[in-house]
């Protein structure tokens, strides 16, 4: 093979790696299940970490209201973040504004967790809001 033909070999797969790596699933944000709204906020809160990285979750919303709370994925150590998931009932059952204005402390034993899921409630919340 000549050099001209491996240039150009090796400039398709760069290229194509390139683009297969691009192609990475999309998380959306906001969605919709019948009458219920469900905020993700693994895309807008990807900057919040807890004390092993990201822990997202999902909101969902019917009729202006939180219906529940659910953690999603994350490397948080199961035992801490136990203690810490419980949070989340705390703004289960509120309207969006009352839910926002909802002051819930971080657990003891779990305080990165606990801090990191209240700041993405807060997260989703606001956007949610933002986009009603």
């Amino acid at each position: 093979m000549d050099n001209k033909t491996f240039n150009i070999l090796a400039a398709v797969l760069i290229i194509g790696t390139a683009i297969l790596t691009s192609f990475k699933p999309s998380v959306e944000t906001i969605t919709h299940e019948g009458d219920t709204t469900v905020i993700n906020t693994t895309e807008i809160g990807k900057g919040i970490k807890g004390y092993n990285g990201a822990t997202p979750v999902k909101i969902y919303i019917v009729k202006n209201k939180v219906v529940k709370i659910k953690p999603l994925r994350n490397q948080e150590t199961p035992k801490y973040f136990a203690k810490a998931k419980g949070l989340l009932s705390k703004w289960e059952g509120k309207t969006v504004s009352k839910a926002q204005k909802e002051n819930v402390d971080a657990v003891s034993g779990a305080t990165f967790s606990s801090k990191a899921l209240i700041q993405n409630v807060e997260k989703g919340l606001e956007f949610y809001k933002k986009r009603k």
